[in-house]
């Protein structure tokens, strides 16, 4: 195998949560450009289908199923749909997430477990429901953040907390599945990209966060894509209970 070949995902299927947007698009065409199947979930199911529509025009099969990761059936149930359509599940990348800007004196019970439950408890229901059905050689890659790695200035509490929870469950379950079950996890970190996330920060925001930057820019949602795929293929073989950050080397600062 050349090193090239070792970066496509030919015969093998992946599912992609938060996959009706943003960076959950960019996965989806960065694995299916690599050549997997895509399943496909997102809390709004109509988006989906212009994903799946993505996919297909690139030349793979892609099912969409509404999920919201925060509910562990629905989880079960679209890792059970990859299966069903596909015969075998192989990469997982547990993209689904949610932000708030809420200053820490004002942010009540049910706005912090809101995020939590998404972005921790749900990428934990994620890896449980896709791992019973993985075989050795299958990967999970996280979507954390550098938020769960240094502040970007905004009162972020859950956000940073959900993301940090996040990496360490990723050792956790890296340390857990290599040996029983062959599975890497590990985790991306990335920067600033642009998402629906981004478009609701206060005008001005990316502008001055490009400042702490090294390399001077946001990211392409494309140079994320990339490393996922990295991390989802055989050029990732060695790599396991790893964050990476992606993020123009702000976590240098």
């Amino acid at each position: 195998m050349s090193v090239l070949e070792r970066f496509r995902l030919d015969g093998r299927v992946a599912v992609v949560t938060g996959a009706s947007s943003g960076l959950g698009v960019a996965f989806a065409k960065g694995l299916a450009e690599a050549g997997a199947d895509l399943v496909l979930g997102a809390r709004r199911a109509d988006k989906l289908a212009e994903t799946v529509a993505m996919v297909e025009g690139i030349g793979r099969r892609a099912v969409a199923v509404a999920t919201d990761v925060a509910k562990p059936e629905d989880c079960r149930a679209l890792a059970q749909a990859a299966v069903d359509e596909f015969g075998r599940l192989d990469v997982l990348v547990n993209n689904a997430g949610v932000g708030t800007a809420v200053p820490a004196l004002k942010e009540t019970p049910e706005q912090f477990t809101s995020v939590v439950d998404v972005n921790l408890n749900g990428c934990y229901w994620m890896a449980q429901a896709c791992a019973a059905h993985m075989e050795p050689g299958s990967s999970i890659v996280n979507i954390s953040s550098v938020l769960g790695i240094t502040t970007g200035g905004l009162p972020q509490a859950a956000y940073s907390a959900s993301k940090a929870g996040l990496i360490g469950l990723t050792r956790d379950l890296a340390q857990q599945w290599a040996t029983r079950r062959g599975i890497r996890v590990n985790a991306l970190a990335p920067g600033f990209f642009a998402s629906e996330m981004t478009e609701q920060y206060k005008p001005g925001y990316l502008e001055a966060i490009q400042q702490r930057i090294p390399m001077g820019r946001t990211g392409d949602p494309e140079e994320l894509a990339a490393a996922a795929v990295f991390l989802a293929s055989d050029a990732g073989a060695y790599l396991t209970g790893q964050t990476v950050p992606v993020d123009g080397g702000i976590t240098i600062t």
